[in-house]
This record gives C-alpha cells, structure tokens and sequence, in this order.
C-alpha cells in the first residue's frame, strides 16, 4: 500500500541520512517503524489481556510465599 504524507523538507533529507546511516533506505526505515508501531500495539493489547486473566483467575498462593531454603534444601 502507498501512502502520502506531509513533511518538511529538512526533516525528509535528516531521515534520509539517518536511514542511510544503518544501511536502509527512507523508505524502508519508514516502513520498518509503522511495522514496529503496529507490532507493539498488538503486544500491548496482549499483555493487557494476560494480565487482566491473572487478575481474574483463582490461582493465588494465599499469602504463602517461596522459602529459599526449603526450595534448596535436599532429601
């Protein structure tokens, strides 16, 4: 998909020399933040769903908590 966008002229040739710089084009390194964007949006909405069924499920300890040393200790 293409897409059009509005920006100032010193910025596009900063970005350009940034881009080729890593060894990307404008293009790519655009291409590759609004993947980036897109991506941690999801990783967001994931995030946001697990901790929301931790919170919701029965699984607790119950005020118990993980002992060192009995963790270690040997039989």
């Amino acid at each position: 998909m293409n897409i059009t966008l509005a920006v100032d002229q010193s910025v596009v040739e900063q970005a350009r020399k940034a881009a080729q710089a890593t060894g990307k084009s404008l293009n790519q390194a655009v291409r590759d933040y609004l993947e980036q964007l897109a991506g941690t949006d999801q990783n967001a909405l994931r995030v946001e769903a697990f901790v929301e069924s931790a919170r919701n499920s029965p699984g607790r300890l119950g005020g118990w908590k993980f002992d060192r040393e009995l963790l270690h200790e040997r039989s």
